[in-house]
This record gives structure tokens, sequence and C-alpha cells, in this order.
């Protein structure tokens, strides 16, 4: 076996192919790891047909085919839940009667608990939790994963290797996840709010809507990828644009005084709040 059949990823079904789902399907067609098999079910055969055309995919429509859940699994080695999060148990209760032991299960479901899994799977069935970010839909996502006790470190390489497809992943106990989703979970739609509200003031300066959008549209993608092509801290690239006694650093001032460190830390406070309730059911 050459390097690259060996970095091949095993067979795959995604239960729940929405939009989360959806993006993970296409980063795996795209990254050619998934050449033994990728299974996706969706209750729609609408939702079913937007998957159908994709290389290398079998796409079920519940609808039509009600036990294509139970056969995806069967062929699967790692089986990804990408149903709501209310839907988990029924679905779980469904597939375990023809989950094969060494399966490893894959939740995409924010606030269900690894203990929620193992009640259901059992302790043959390897159990990893998983918070993905919506920039999966281009490749740009922040994966958290966290693994049960017993999960060993070839599974837990298997899974990174899936989620990188995707984007970057970062491995965390299961004690960090809801905290994770709180920063880059929910993280792309705090970036969309102040490009929401920046993009309001340049309209408030006598720019039209298409001349607000492109500005603030690349002045964040470029400050990402400035970020990402320095290796440099935030807060050092922040001083070099701010010079002394300058326009930004007097804008800069304003909004330091606002106290962004606490407006941020409240947010993420009350999102993780809000995960522990979803979480206790």
């Amino acid at each position: 076996m050459n390097t690259a059949d060996a970095a091949l990823l095993p067979p795959i079904a995604i239960l729940g192919a929405g939009s989360m789902g959806g993006a993970i399907v296409h980063g795996l067609v795209a990254s050619g790891l998934a050449r033994d098999g990728l299974t996706v079910t969706n209750r729609s055969a609408e939702k079913a047909v937007g998957l159908a055309g994709l290389d290398g995919v079998t796409s079920i429509a519940l609808e039509t085919h009600p036990d294509g859940n139970r056969d995806a699994v069967a062929s699967a080695d790692i089986v990804l839940i990408g149903v709501k999060p209310a839907m988990v148990p029924d679905l779980l209760r469904e597939i375990a009667p023809a989950l094969r032991p060494g399966t490893i299960v894959v939740s995409l479901a924010a606030g269900v608990t690894i203990a929620t899994f193992q009640a259901i799977l059992g302790e043959r069935i390897a159990v990893v939790r998983s918070m993905p970010n919506t920039p999966a839909l281009v490749g740009k996502a922040v994966t958290g994963i966290a693994a049960a006790g017993g999960v060993v470190p070839a599974e837990v390489a298997v899974v990174r290797r899936l989620f990188e497809t995707v984007g970057v992943v970062i491995e965390v106990p299961e004690s960090h996840i809801d905290a994770l989703s709180t920063i880059s979970g929910s993280g792309p739609a705090y970036v969309f709010l102040l490009m929401e509200e920046l993009t309001k003031a340049a309209k408030g300066k006598g720019f039209d809507g298409a001349q607000a959008r492109l500005m603030v549209e690349q002045t964040f993608i470029g400050a990402a990828s400035l970020l990402e092509a320095s290796g440099e801290d935030p807060a050092e690239l922040r001083r070099r644009v701010t010079s002394p006694k300058g326009t930004t650093e007097r804008a800069v001032a304003v909004l330091q005084n606002a106290r962004l460190d606490v407006v941020f830390e409240s947010a993420t406070d009350a999102a993780l709040a809000r995960a522990r309730e979803l979480g206790a059911g």
C-alpha cells in the first residue's frame, strides 16, 4: 500500500446531511480521501438529490427508503450524526442494532453529551463529540473534537483527518466543547455582526451599499489574510496600523473605552450558559 492509500478514510455514513453535514460531504469529496465509500441520508428526496451527483457519494432519501439510516451504517466504519439535537436519541436507538463493533460514531449535535450516546450505544462503540463551524462550507472551519474515554489514539486520528478536509482541528476534553462553541462555533456570527455595523457606519458617511460592502468585506478578508501570512499576534498588527496621534489611534481609543473586553466576555458567557441549558435538556 502506498502512502496515498494509507491516508484514505474508511467507509463513512453521514446521517442528516444538512448545511454542516453537507459541507463535510463536499470537503470529503474534494479531498479524495473517501474513496472507500461515502453514504449520506436526508429525510426528503429533494435534499438527497442535491448530493446524489457528487463523485463517489451514495445519497439516500428516507421518505422513499425508510431503512436508509440502518442500511447506511451497516457498511460504515465512521458514522456522523448530523440531525437536530432533539432527534439524536431516537436516531441512535434506530441504528444501534446495525452498528458493527469498532464503529466510530461522531456527533455533530450541539449540546448532546457523550454520555447520552454511550447510554444508548453501549461501550462497544467509540464515540467522539465534535463542534465544527460554518466556514466548513468554504474549507475554513475550526472543529473541536472530544473523544470518549477508551477511544484509542488511532481512532481519534482518523476523526481528525476527516475534519481536516474542511479546515483545522483542535482536540479538547469534553468539558471544553461548550466553551469552544462560544468562540469558534458562534464566532462567525460575531464577525458578521461587526461587519454589519461597520457597513452601516460606511453608509452613514455617504458611501452607497455596494461600496460599503466592498470596503468592509475586503478589509476583513485582507486583515485575516495578513494575520495568517505574518504569523504575528493580532495585538502587534493592530499596533502597526495605529500610528501615534493618528486617526486610527483616536478610533481605537473609542472602541477600548467601550470595554469590548467586557462585552465579549459577557457575550461568550451568555452563550456558554445557553449551551449548558441545552445540554441539560
